[in-house]
């Protein structure tokens, strides 16, 4: 399985400003946005490691999933929440793909876990050595101002936390700071047993 973003969040939409005020750096001055890439680039890492660790795309975006085979009737999708599902095909052996009609598939739409479901008994069949390929739309919202405000926060304190920590070289133990971690809790997947997603 992979999971491949086609089109990437906006600079327009990320809030730069926000995070140069959250940081308190100067304004008013003629270099006021001097620091204004490296302040995107902050946020974009932020923005995805927050999106790792919920499985959730918080700004909306497309993205192409392949897999070689479906788990079971219905199929979990490895990102949520799913507004739309503008094609499936399948790809045979030979690398040439034939688009599957919308009317053998439906999107069940949900929060934690959109399901790519067949409208009769199975999904389509995919080729002996080929795999399906599936293009979306994904995010909880197009733009920053719509998005829960626990998850805007999150985002810029870990921004903030990567900003005032930059110069940092020693390895650390991959964890990040309680507030975020706390903000983003609610909306991590649940795992029961060994590592399994529910």
């Amino acid at each position: 399985m992979m999971l491949i973003e086609e089109t990437t969040v906006p600079q327009a939409v990320l809030p730069i400003a926000g995070l140069r005020s959250h940081l308190r750096l100067g304004s008013g001055f003629a270099e006021d946005s001097l620091q204004d890439g490296l302040l995107e680039g902050f946020l974009r890492a932020a923005l995805a490691g927050i999106e790792a660790r919920t499985g959730k795309a918080l700004i909306a975006r497309d993205f192409t999933w392949t897999v070689e085979r479906w788990n079971g009737a219905g199929q979990g999708l490895p990102i949520a929440p799913v507004s739309a599902i503008s094609q499936l095909s399948m790809v045979g052996r030979d690398g040439l793909p034939t688009v599957v009609e919308p009317c053998k598939y439906r999107l069940v739409q949900d929060a934690v876990r959109p399901v790519l479901a067949p409208m009769g008994t199975c999904l389509p069949t995919i080729p002996h050595g080929g795999h399906a390929e599936l293009k979306l739309t994904a995010g909880m919202s197009p733009d920053w101002g719509n998005l829960p405000a626990d998850l805007a926060q999150a985002v810029m304190l870990l921004a903030a936390h990567y900003y005032e920590y930059r110069d940092e070289t020693s390895l650390g133990r991959g964890c990040m700071p309680f507030g975020v971690t706390s903000l983003i809790e609610r909306y991590r997947p649940l795992r029961i047993g060994l590592g399994a997603e529910q």
